[in-house]
């Protein structure tokens, strides 16, 4: 009798496990900017769903050149377990390879406006937020690291929060990489153009306080240079923000740890 009653705790204890777990969901999402639809997983923490719901605050995860929807969870395959321990929701869009502009050559690709406007209005209406910028971040890395910086900078009125990890965060220096001449056009025929779509040029638009700001970048990366010199700028502009290198080279093991600063970073930002 009493180990079937232990067995049966057991076995609750499984159920109860069960219950109370993150949910990954794979979703299509309609632009009607681009007329088409995008797919986004979302990794939803067990406060924000079921019965007794709780509104939480929300990540948005950009992936780099080459990557997808899924590209975080492949490298933070812990995700919905920080989701469940902090409360938080994680939504990682596809991004192709738009570097999340709004192309000025390509009206195909309006990657800003998806993630800035049409994704948060998405996701604000579909599952339990907080709609307000003061519990939205986003983040990314490499390309991502640029877009999330591009999209923070430039609607800190939907973000209160942006960061970059590898962060490509000054195109300019590699004019003919990772098709970013597809989106802008080659660099020598119309260099404003790219002077215009780089983060480290878009700093003026902000103040000290309009965000809180997180970018970090591996010792051995090639994008290093341009993370240590926007970390400059923002200095001289008396713009308060964290900045971070660590040893490690532009890949999933460097990501896999920096990602959970950055996320550390942004719960604190939420809690204040």
């Amino acid at each position: 009798m009493k180990r079937k009653q232990i067995l049966f705790s057991i076995l609750l204890l499984f159920v109860a496990v069960a219950v109370q777990a993150a949910r990954v969901d794979t979703v299509m999402v309609k632009s009607p900017s681009m007329n088409k639809e995008v797919q986004v997983v979302y990794v939803l923490p067990d406060k924000a769903l079921g019965g007794k719901t709780e509104a939480c605050p929300v990540i948005y995860l950009l992936h780099g050149y080459g990557g997808n929807a899924r590209t975080w969870m492949g490298i933070k395959p812990e995700l919905p377990k920080i989701a469940d321990e902090k409360g938080i929701i994680f939504v990682c869009p596809d991004g192709k390879n738009s570097w999340y502009w709004d192309s000025p050559k390509n009206p195909a690709y309006r990657y800003e406006t998806f993630v800035s406007s049409e994704l948060v209005n998405y996701t604000d209406k579909n599952y339990t937020t907080i709609p307000d910028r003061k519990a939205r971040a986003i983040t990314g890395l490499s390309m991502g690291g640029h877009g999330a910086l591009w999209l923070a900078i430039r609607h800190n009125d939907t973000f209160g929060a942006g960061g970059s990890t590898s962060g490509g965060v000054d195109i300019r220096p590699f004019p003919k990489n990772w098709e970013m001449n597809l989106q802008l056009g080659e660099y020598e025929a119309d260099k404003a153009l790219w002077d215009q779509h780089t983060v480290i040029t878009q700093i003026d638009k902000i103040k000290d306080g309009d965000l809180a700001l997180i970018i970090d970048c591996g010792e051995q990366d090639f994008f290093l240079k341009v993370n240590k010199a926007l970390h400059e700028s923002l200095l001289e502009k008396k713009i308060s923000h964290d900045f971070i290198t660590r040893p490690g080279a532009h890949n999933g093991q460097y990501w896999n740890n920096s990602i959970d600063y950055q996320i550390l970073f942004f719960d604190k930002f939420f809690k204040r």
